[in-house]
Parts: C-alpha cells; sequence; structure tokens
C-alpha cells in the first residue's frame, strides 16, 4: 500500500501522506505559513466550536432540503468525532495562517470530509459520500464560520474565568476576616501614611477581584451573537431562505446555550469590538492581580532587611547560590502573566482596529490572542489562590512595630493641635530618629492611654 495519495486544485496536484485526515487546502497552508509553530489545534476549544457549527449546518441544511439523509448523518457523525477530540493531531494549520480563515476553515472542511469517507468504507481525498465544500461548507462561508466559532470558543473558554477569580476574592476575604484587628500601618506613595488593619487591605483585594469576575460574566453572553448565515459579506448570498434561523437553533442545541443571529450581519461581520471590549476587561483584571501581587512582594520583603508584614508560603527554593533564600515565586509570576495579557490586549485592539470593508480578516490572531489570555488568567488566578494567598501569614509584630515608630498618628491630632504645631513634630522625630508617638507624648502632647482609642477611631472611620 502507497504512503502517499495525490490530490488535485485548480493550483496543480500535490503528493499527500497517506494517513492523514486533511487535504490538498490544508497540505498548501502548511508550505505558506510555517510560523509560529502552534496549530490552530492549540485550542482545542475553537475546534469543538467550529465542528459544531459544521453540525449545526449540516442539521440545518437537511432540514431545508439541501443535503439529504444521509449526508447529513455522515457528517454529523464526524463532527462528532472531532468535538470528541479525536482527530486534533490533524488540525495542523498555524493560528498565524494570513488567509482570513478561509485555511482553518478547510482543514476542519476536509478533516470532516474524510472522517465521513473513512467511516464509510471509502479511500481517504476519495470525496464521492461528503465533499468539504459542497456538503461540510455548504449554506457557509469562512467570513461567517470563524468569526462564531471564535465567538463560541471564547464563550465556553470564559466559564472557568469568573469562578477562578472568585476563589481568589474568597480566599482575599478569609484573609480579612482572620486579621481584622491585625494593626498596620497603611502607606501611600510608599511612605508612611495612616493606621489601618491588615484585614482592610485584604478586604479591598477580594471586592475588586469580585467585581472583575462580575463583569467578565457580563461580556460572556455578547458572544453567543453571532453572523452565522451571513455568508461571505453579510448579505446571505450562498444559503438557502430560513437557513439563518434554522442553524442558529440548531446551534443554541448543541451548545446548550441562547446562541443567537445578529440583528445586523453587516455589523456582525465588520466589526470586532466585543472581541476589543473583552480583552480589555481580560487587561483591567490581570493588571489588578498585577498590582496586587507586587504589594505581596513588598509586603513580604526581607526577612530581615525589608518590611516583613506578611510571610508567603515557602513553595521553593530562592536562588542556586544563596542557602535559604526564598522568593515570592508565585507572585512574580502573576506580574509575568499580567505583562503577557497586556501585550496580547495590544494585539487584540489592532487586529480588531484592522479590518477592511466587509470583513475583518485578523480574526485568527484575535482568537488566539483572546484565548490565551482567559487561559493565562483563569490558571494564574487558581495557582495565586492555592500555591500563595490561601497560606499567607500576617505577621503581627512587625506591623505593630511599623506602625507605633510612624508618624501615622499625626493626622488624629491635627483637630486638637492645628496642622503646623504637628508637622513641626514629625520633623523632629524624623530629625532625632525617634518615633513620632515618643516624641509627641515626651511633648505633653499625646498621653499613652489616648493611643489605643486614636487608633480605633483611624481604623474604623467616622462609623467609629
Amino acid at each position: 500500500m502507497s504512503s502517499t495519495r495525490l490530490e488535485k486544485d485548480s493550483l496543480g496536484q500535490v503528493e499527500l501522506p497517506a494517513d492523514v485526515l486533511y487535504g490538498i487546502n490544508t497540505f498548501r497552508s502548511l508550505a505558506n505559513f510555517p510560523i509560529s509553530g502552534r496549530p490552530i489545534a492549540t485550542y482545542g476549544e475553537f475546534i469543538r466550536a467550529i465542528a459544531t457549527v459544521k453540525q449545526a449546518a449540516a442539521q440545518a441544511n437537511l432540514e431545508l432540503g439541501g443535503l439529504t439523509p444521509e449526508q447529513a448523518a455522515a457528517i454529523t457523525a464526524a463532527c462528532e468525532e472531532v468535538r470528541a477530540g479525536r482527530h486534533d493531531a490533524h488540525f495542523v494549520v498555524d493560528m498565524f495562517e494570513g488567509s482570513g480563515g478561509t485555511s482553518t476553515n478547510m482543514n476542519v472542511n476536509e478533516v470532516i470530509a474524510n472522517v465521513a469517507a473513512r467511516n464509510a468504507g471509502q479511500a481517504l481525498g476519495e470525496y464521492a459520500v461528503v465533499h468539504p465544500n459542497d456538503h461540510v461548507n455548504l449554506g457557509q462561508s469562512t467570513n461567517d464560520v470563524i468569526p462564531t466559532a471564535l465567538k463560541l470558543a471564547v464563550y465556553g473558554a470564559l466559564a472557568e474565568t469568573p469562578t477562578a477569580l472568585r476563589r481568589l476574592a474568597q480566599a482575599f476575604s478569609d484573609k480579612a476576616a482572620e486579621y481584622a484587628d491585625l494593626l498596620r500601618l497603611g502607606r501611600t506613595c510608599l511612605q508612611d501614611a495612616q493606621p489601618m488593619t491588615l484585614g482592610q487591605a485584604f478586604g479591598g483585594y477580594a471586592a475588586v477581584i469580585a467585581r472583575h469576575a462580575d463583569e467578565l460574566e457580563a461580556l460572556q453572553d455578547q458572544f453567543l451573537t453571532v453572523p452565522l448565515g451571513g455568508t461571505a459579506i453579510g448579505t446571505g448570498f450562498g444559503a438557502q431562505p430560513g437557513y439563518t434561523a434554522a442553524v442558529c437553533r440548531h446551534l443554541a442545541v448543541l451548545t446548550g446555550a441562547a446562541v443567537k443571529p445578529a440583528s445586523n450581519a453587516f455589523d456582525a461581520m465588520q466589526n470586532m469590538d466585543n472581541c476589543a471590549r473583552l480583552s480589555a476587561e481580560l487587561r483591567n483584571t490581570a493588571n489588578t492581580l498585577w498590582k496586587i501581587a507586587n504589594d505581596l512582594i513588598i509586603l513580604s520583603s526581607g526577612p530581615m532587611g525589608g518590611l516583613e508584614e506578611i510571610t508567603l508560603p515557602s513553595v521553593q527554593a530562592g536562588s542556586s547560590i544563596m542557602p535559604g533564600k526564598v522568593n515570592p515565586v508565585i507572585p512574580m509570576a502573576v506580574c509575568q502573566v499580567a505583562l503577557a495579557v497586556t501585550g496580547n490586549d495590544t494585539a487584540v485592539t489592532l487586529a480588531c482596529q484592522q479590518g477592511l470593508l466587509e470583513i475583518n480578516h485578523y480574526e485568527l490572531i484575535v482568537c488566539d490572542r483572546l484565548l490565551e489570555s482567559i487561559r493565562l488568567l483563569t490558571r494564574t488566578a487558581t495557582v495565586f489562590t492555592d500555591r500563595c494567598v490561601s497560606g499567607l501569614v500576617g505577621n503581627a509584630e512587625a506591623s505593630r512595630q511599623h506602625l507605633l515608630n510612624s508618624s501615622a498618628l499625626a493626622t488624629a491630632l491635627v483637630p486638637a493641635l492645628g496642622y503646623a504645631q504637628v508637622s513641626g513634630v514629625v520633623r523632629a522625630a524624623v530629625a532625632e530618629q525617634r518615633p513620632f508617638i515618643e516624641v509627641a507624648m515626651e511633648r505633653g502632647l499625646l498621653r499613652e492611654d489616648e493611643i489605643q482609642p486614636i487608633l480605633y477611631r483611624a481604623t474604623h472611620g467616622a462609623a467609629a
């Protein structure tokens, strides 16, 4: 048996490995786009989404008389295999293919047609049963298939992200309760400011992370409005009357989600503002985690030459040359992810901006960058929760000493003594390198029994 097979198109004849499930269009893309080394199967959710679109299309075309029951059944069975992940190795087109998604669409069409051929006992590359273009792609074009699949893939990928973020928010909320009474020095511009508790700081982290989870969840539903049925440019030319409603109905059943057609197909095919909007929120979320991670790095600095107000879990040795050194590796990883997501957002923003006339032909990089950002953010939130936040410890003594050695109580004396007089005490404490409290008590401006009530009022605000 030959180890190769011949396939022909309008550009000529090529020789393919005999056992590959893709065809000549995919083969040509391999020569044209050996770029990133990241095949479209890098994101299984994307492949599953395209196969789901093809399956819904087959069912709609059967309903409208465009396919025979045998053809629709063959396509459906092949799509089920693809959706189960059985043929991922055959989705080989590069994520950075420059054909506006045509190579990706044809890769899926060819695999489905060849699986159908094999299931029918036919030779690979013999499309008598199901043809990649005439049957698998019936009523579709790359221009409505790829953006629809992108949206469905993003919708599915986003399902876990709010959950991961809420787990992280809950971990900080738990720490807020645990350290509700641990007094510490609040800082602004990295300078001594006012008293607060460690629990209040953690409560702030919990609140902002929960807000981001809510925002991402709200954006997720926008990805259920799809351009499928618009075919090449939004006119619907190439699909039968009633196809759009039918295919979206079948797509909703297959996905279990409220998929619906766009109210204006031209808008849906020209514009990717929802992708840009989501990317920006992913960046905002990553930047919030970045800020929090940096705070933990600063607060855990030391142990002797830094703040040492918290201790992070020791998850690995910090140096190959300095014995006993432990670094804040989890927060540093969070910061690196935020850098990557920020870069991804720049790429998505520019790609969404660069649509020309009736379509955006940069959808593949938008898909790649969005799905990577979602994956990175979800995994990072989980690691941050489990490997860092859940196990961190607040150090009461170091926090108390920093607070009492600072001028944090100065603001509380201003109403009684005036800003100028209190400022003089602060400057004297700094010049003499003595705690502010010590100088204030020495000058008769503060009694020791007043310190705790002042701290309580300062940390509990007007409610006290």
